[in-house]
């Protein structure tokens, strides 16, 4: 079987009506144009710069914003990937989680997935704490879908390969990396290590990913990328913002995997538990 995906690049700032008026829009152009799935990246629809901010615009899973996208889906006939949003979260109300959810065809929440690992870096002059708004996830999420089995992760989970390699033991056969990865490492990590994961684990990667400046201290690289098992790079997104489109093949998926059969060489008590 083989379909068409499209992948969305965006650049979201603090005005979320703005950012979810570009969403929809791209929606039914992925729609129109042939393609069976959408995926956004992380914090499509709002990246601000305060705390408060982020808990200000936080939504349960039943809240109007993924309400939204369930009656789009099943309006367009096109499954959707949340790559994250600011889900509330009653456990703590001063954090949110952020969550990536997948949506079928019909509007029917597959799954939904809470990033496990948090972004607390200093990059020179940029310091990142996600830790200080955000709770971490603590499962990992792999889903049955029609075109596949899908594992979801997000963003700063794609520096940890233990993840990515059980989502595959989980039978992923596409794993999702929506991201706003950081412009400082982006142009020298994000293609290696996604396709380290890809080849690694013998999966398609979807990886759409936020672009450009978002506000005086942040910007994104941007790259969406579609990357088969083997480590070929099917689609770079490159800087602007809008849809790349690429296809999956789960055909050439399964024949890599006879050919290059790694998993059943695995050794107990080194390469797995």
């Amino acid at each position: 079987m083989t379909y068409k995906i499209a992948l969305a690049q965006t650049s979201a700032d603090h005005q979320i009506e703005k950012n979810l008026s570009l969403a929809l829009t791209q929606v039914q152009e992925a729609a129109r144009n042939g393609a069976k799935l959408i995926g956004f990246p992380e914090s499509f629809l709002f990246l601000g710069q305060s705390e408060a901010e982020y808990l200000g615009v936080a939504q349960s899973m039943d809240g109007p914003l993924i309400t939204n996208f369930r009656e789009t889906a099943n309006r367009h006939k096109i499954s959707i990937l949340i790559g994250g949003f600011c889900e509330k979260n009653s456990a703590d109300p001063t954090k949110t989680f952020n969550t990536s959810v997948l949506i079928d065809a019909s509007g029917n929440i597959l799954a939904s997935y809470r990033k496990i690992h948090l972004f607390d870096v200093q990059l020179g002059e940029l310091n990142l704490c996600e830790s200080k708004t955000v709770s971490p996830g603590d499962q990992l999420v792999t889903c049955d879908h029609e075109l596949g089995r899908f594992g979801l992760t997000i963003c700063y989970d794609l520096r940890f390969p233990n993840q990515f390699q059980k989502l595959r033991e989980m039978g992923a056969q596409v794993i999702f990396v929506p991201a706003a990865f950081t412009a400082q490492t982006g142009r020298y990590h994000w293609e290696t290590l996604l396709r380290a994961r890809a080849i690694e684990n013998q999966v398609y990667i979807c990886a759409p990913a936020q672009t450009g400046r978002h506000n005086p201290k942040r910007e994104s690289f941007g790259h969406s990328l579609l990357i088969d098992p083997w480590g070929k790079v099917l689609v770079d997104g490159g800087l602007p913002i809008g849809l790349s489109y690429g296809e999956i093949d789960m055909n050439y998926l399964a024949k890599v995997r006879v050919q290059m059969p790694v998993f059943t060489h695995q050794v107990k008590g080194i390469d797995k538990g």
